[in-house]
């Protein structure tokens, strides 16, 4: 019996990043009608797609009442124990120097650690800010879930490559308005604006040097929000510069308005799925070795970019070609 040919995932293992298959949109919302609508919004688009193209991360540090932290991070628990089959549900708690921090912890991942895709660190200054978390996840059963950190001060982006490299970290996102005001006036609020953020020096520099921290140690930059969310050009343009200029492959959400934006400014264009699809096709028919494609030469250097556009294309919910799709036929994840 002649065997199947090798899966690109197979042979091209250093083309798999930690977090790889991370949906390049994070959407928020913490108010509990809010929550909810979100989650079924996920349904729906996972009908859509066959698989889960956005995560939901119920939101207690913005979301919860003053007052009521037990009982808001009671209800996350109990929305993320009873999120559908596929579904991809976060939380993002308190500060680690917050009064509710670890109640929120104990409490989310005590009754919803195997639910849960991550838990969202806000105001993460350095690795002792992890390893905090880190050991309140262990201590409520939940060694395996993964930790994403918000990067929000001067001294967070010094530390961002120490923060990155921690092998619990799966993501590092960008907190531009918290990180404008960190400077006590000597950013303007422009700053904070769809096209101030990618002119100041300081801000660039921010996410840069975020983008950079995770690129080195293979984990997933997940761009700021944009708070026009009325403006579904402004916010298309933004998503865009951050993935082609900036190197961002994650982007945050919070209104719904703002999730399709967000997919096709992250995806792939048509032309360079078809291309990927075309190579890597004559590259598996070649057993891997070197090809010719229009007049170009591909190895293995090459082959590792195209497939990483293909698992773009499929985490946006872009149409593969017929030739691409046996290699991403049984990731569908749709719910029953």
């Amino acid at each position: 019996m002649t065997p199947a040919p090798a899966h690109p995932r197979d042979v091209l293992l250093d083309a798999q990043a930690a977090g790889l298959h991370l949906p390049v949109c994070d959407h928020y919302s913490g108010v509990e009608v809010r929550m909810r609508k979100s989650l079924q919004l996920q349904q729906e688009l996972m009908q859509e797609f066959g698989h889960c193209v956005f995560d939901v991360t119920l939101d207690c540090e913005d979301g919860a009442p003053v007052g009521q932290e037990r009982q808001h991070a009671e209800l996350v628990a109990q929305l993320a124990t009873a999120a559908a089959p596929g579904a991809r549900v976060a939380a993002r708690v308190h500060t680690v120097d917050h009064p509710a921090f670890a109640a929120d912890v104990a409490i989310i991942a005590g009754r919803a650690g195997a639910r849960l895709c991550h838990l969202m660190l806000p105001k993460v200054e350095s690795v002792d800010d992890v390893l905090a978390a880190e050991r309140l996840l262990d201590a409520a059963g939940a060694p395996d879930l993964a930790l994403h950190a918000l990067i929000e001060s001067p001294a967070a982006v010094q530390r961002a490559f120490e923060i990155a490299a921690h092998p619990r970290i799966q993501s590092l996102s960008f907190g531009l308005m918290d990180f404008v005001s960190a400077h006590g006036g000597a950013i303007p609020v422009s700053a904070m604006g769809v096209q101030g953020q990618f002119e100041h020096p300081l801000v660039v520099r921010a996410k840069l040097e975020i983008a950079a921290a995770c690129h080195a140690h293979g984990k997933v930059p997940a761009h700021c929000v944009v708070t026009e969310f009325n403006d579904a050009a402004a916010l298309q343009a933004a998503a865009t510069h951050a993935a082609r200029q900036f190197g961002y492959t994650r982007m945050w959400s919070i209104h719904p308005a703002q999730i399709r934006p967000i997919l096709a400014a992250l995806a792939p264009d048509a032309r360079e799925v078809e291309d990927a699809a075309r190579i890597l096709a004559a590259a598996q028919a070649a057993d891997w070795a070197p090809i010719s494609d229009a007049g170009t030469l591909h190895d293995r250097a090459s082959y590792r970019y195209f497939w990483q556009v293909l698992e773009r294309a499929h985490r946006t919910g872009r149409a593969l070609p017929p030739c691409a799709q046996p290699w991403f036929a049984q990731e569908a994840t749709m719910a029953p």
